[in-house]
């Protein structure tokens, strides 16, 4: 057979591929796994105890809203990642970055006028051995249904894209966290949320180029 002869027949069957696709696929995987990733709070954790307290709080709403923010920025890049040709832009990535620097900005405000055994409370708080480990808990549900609908797609930067799911499943999983986790000092914030984001975004990192393989 010809070259010209195959190459017609392999496109014989071709059919567009339908709009937003990718879009569609990562939101019916986060619509199934973010009830998972809240089951695993309530079942093993609780929401705090001081809940009708807590939401009256500026900081909770901090607290809640600056990884939502990563997982937002996270998701757009990793849509966009799942489509060969399309560039991410220059916006995204900065958008990503944003709230991490707000949050340690604030961090460095409250912490450098505070007093020694002010900064280790704000700094350590009294689950700062739990949080990371948590956060990458109730980020699984989410990072396992982002790569599978990826897998389904076609990222050309696999090692990109796992860390975008990665970002993604941990600025989730953060959020779901904070409806438990009793911290408030910006400071804690700033290293253990961060933490627990970035170490989810490092594992989507080296799995990545494993899992999503052409």
């Amino acid at each position: 057979m010809k070259t010209d002869a195959l190459i017609a027949l392999l496109a014989a069957d071709a059919a567009p591929v339908p709009r937003h696709a990718a879009a569609r696929r990562l939101t019916l995987a986060l619509g199934l796994a973010v009830p998972l990733s809240l089951a695993v709070l309530l079942v093993g954790y609780g929401v705090r105890r001081d809940w009708a307290d807590a939401v009256q709080l500026p900081m909770f709403w901090l607290k809640l809203l600056f990884p939502l923010c990563i997982a937002l920025a996270a998701g757009v890049i990793l849509q966009r990642l799942a489509r060969p040709g399309v560039r991410i832009g220059r916006a995204w990535p900065l958008l990503l970055c944003v709230p991490v620097a707000l949050i340690w900005a604030l961090a460095a405000v409250v912490w450098m006028p505070a007093a020694a055994p002010e900064r280790a409370t704000m700094l350590w708080g009294i689950s700062w051995q739990i949080c990371a480990a948590s956060i990458l808990l109730m980020a699984a549900p989410v990072f396992v249904a982002a790569m599978v609908a990826l897998r389904s797609l076609a990222p050309t930067r696999p090692a990109l894209a796992g860390a975008a799911a990665g970002a993604l499943a941990g600025g989730v999983g953060a959020a779901v966290y904070a409806m438990h986790c009793m911290e408030l000092a910006a400071p804690f914030l700033a290293v253990w949320y961060v933490s627990g984001i970035a170490a989810t975004a490092l594992i989507g990192a080296v799995l990545g180029p494993r899992l999503l393989r052409w």
